[in-house]
């Protein structure tokens, strides 16, 4: 993927010698983890996801916000909370998502947030659906500072995005990225670099080539095709491409989709990165989308504390041994390979 020169100049003014530090301490821990087998880390994350929100105004088919199928409360980060993550993490963090489950948004502070962060100086991006990229909303994210923002779009027609954005307007969603793109030209900015993402599914495979020149006719910087995360493949076997190359399943022995990742017992996100849900609670990856892996709670500890706990290690440890018996770990693209 290419970013513009905006982009990369904002990433390597972020950089200090602390962070640069702690990124080798990061790499040389995982890699003697993995030669000696013993857990050992050191360093703090230098990637970071936090949840503004878990709402969202979709009700997408294979996404557990879209379906309600969350069993964790719902509602938005705190401030208060937010800039004590940033107070404590900012001389380590290289980036920040302000993203997980939700439609960002939906969180009324997000400006706030990317500010925060920003006056911090790390790279920040948010993912959106597309439905709330009024005049108002871009200029402010792009005064804020956003570095990039990716934005849903996994169908070129009405019909075809709201087969997966269920209650998605496309049309809005079009408008909205013309309202960025005119905007940021206006105020004579480069970011937030503008990403569009297409979900590969059965029904709109059929107009991949035409999402890279829409992307590039609206002025995107980038178009991304990316493979579609499907629960319960086998029932749901209907959503699947029939182009291999998109897909992140295939059928086993016995007829059975599984992921195409070998899932090998080791696992970089693992040292690297971690998810801060709304309520303040941590969770060691993206994919563990209901939070059922929770390692600590930053409303009565502090992050260093949780991330170097035992038992934030003893998962470390569980990831190493029986990485296929997690259950969060077998819809992961780490190791998947990308074409």
């Amino acid at each position: 993927m290419h970013y513009n020169t905006a982009y990369i100049i904002g990433f390597l003014n972020s950089l200090t010698i602390r962070k640069c530090l702690n990124i080798l301490k990061v790499y040389f821990s995982y890699y003697s983890s993995r030669l000696t087998g013993k857990i050992s880390h050191r360093g703090m994350p230098f990637s970071l996801a936090a949840e503004p929100t878990n709402l969202c105004n979709l009700k997408c088919p294979q996404c557990p916000s879209g379906m309600d199928l969350l069993s964790r409360k719902k509602g938005n980060i705190g401030t208060e909370l937010y800039e004590k993550i940033m107070d404590e993490l900012s001389p380590y963090l290289m980036h920040l998502t302000l993203y997980f489950q939700g439609e960002p948004f939906l969180n009324p502070d997000l400006t706030k947030l990317i500010s925060i962060a920003k006056n911090k100086k790390i790279i920040t991006a948010i993912s959106t659906n597309g439905h709330f990229l009024t005049e108002d909303n871009c200029e402010k994210i792009i005064t804020a500072g956003l570095d990039r923002i990716i934005i849903s779009m996994d169908g070129l027609d009405q019909k075809t995005y709201e087969k997966y954005r269920v209650n998605g307007d496309f049309q809005k969603v079009v408008d909205g990225i013309k309202t960025l793109v005119d905007k940021r030209k206006k105020l004579k900015k480069s970011n937030p670099f503008i990403e569009l993402q297409f979900l590969v599914f059965s029904h709109n495979e059929h107009q991949i080539i035409d999402f890279r020149k829409f992307a590039k006719y609206y002025g995107a910087d980038s178009a991304k095709i990316k493979t579609a995360q499907i629960y319960n493949p086998d029932s749901n076997s209907e959503m699947i491409p029939s182009s291999d190359k998109y897909s992140r399943y295939k059928k086993d022995n016995q007829g059975k989709y599984q992921i195409k990742s070998s899932l090998k017992n080791h696992c970089f996100r693992m040292w690297s990165s971690a998810v801060v849900l709304h309520d303040g609670r941590v969770s060691p990856c993206c994919f563990d989308k209901d939070a059922t892996f929770v390692l600590g709670d930053l409303n009565d500890s502090t992050f260093g504390k949780i991330f170097k706990s035992d038992e934030y290690n003893k998962f470390r440890n569980s990831v190493f041994s029986e990485r296929k018996n997690i259950e969060m770990c077998c819809n992961c693209t780490e190791g998947l390979k990308t074409r």
